[in-house]
């Protein structure tokens, strides 16, 4: 049953990923929710699994439906994939001061694109919501290097250029194939995170 819910991620995945390309919001309407939804099946299946890597999951399969809609949900999209990212946070048990180690370190290496996108960012009452959820990521990927998972890791620095190509794209300078490159990013890194958290 493991074996064949990741096949169907991986399947819908790349039909997520053929639809965003070609712009097939049909194929995306499908494709996209049913392959974090496989991957919640894929994670809950797992003898290791907890609560709380579920409820980020399920809170980013959330976020993704919030963002498919027609009409801009942006703020709706970015407020349940801050919990996502705060139920990651939790998902990790790590030392607090290696985790506190490593945000200082990270923060100090994002701040640059992080001050770039907020300056951008309009109207400018997005930039508190927006540096709220950076600093929800920010500490997602310190949980996850501080866990010492590979995969994990991988999986977080994804999740991270996904949601770094979004923002820049959207407010900074939109560039070609961008919607392919966030969508691509974003699956391997929530299964990168999963393995990790597994």
């Amino acid at each position: 049953m493991e074996a064949l819910t990741l096949v169907l991620f991986f399947a819908f995945a790349a039909l997520d990923w053929i639809a965003v390309a070609n712009d097939w919001k049909a194929g995306e309407w499908v494709a996209k929710p049913a392959t974090l939804a496989l991957l919640v099946l894929y994670a809950a299946l797992q003898p290791e699994v907890t609560w709380v890597l579920l409820a980020a999951l399920i809170f980013s399969l959330l976020g993704d439906i919030y963002l498919m809609l027609p009409n801009d949900m942006f703020i709706a999209g970015l407020s349940a994939f801050l919990i996502g990212h705060i139920f990651y946070v939790l998902s990790f048990t790590v030392d607090p001061t290696t985790r506190a180690v490593w945000l200082i370190l990270i923060l100090a290496i994002s701040a640059p694109l992080a001050f770039r996108i907020l300056i951008a960012a309009k109207p400018e009452t997005m930039r508190p919501p927006i540096a709220i959820y950076m600093l929800a990521i920010v500490a997602m990927v310190a949980s996850a290097f501080a866990s010492g998972s590979f995969a994990a890791i991988v999986g977080a620095l994804l999740f991270y250029a996904s949601d770094a190509m979004i923002a820049w794209s959207r407010f900074v300078d939109p560039f070609p194939g961008a919607r392919v490159a966030i969508i691509v990013t974003y699956h391997l890194g929530q299964l990168g995170l999963v393995w990790g958290l597994t």
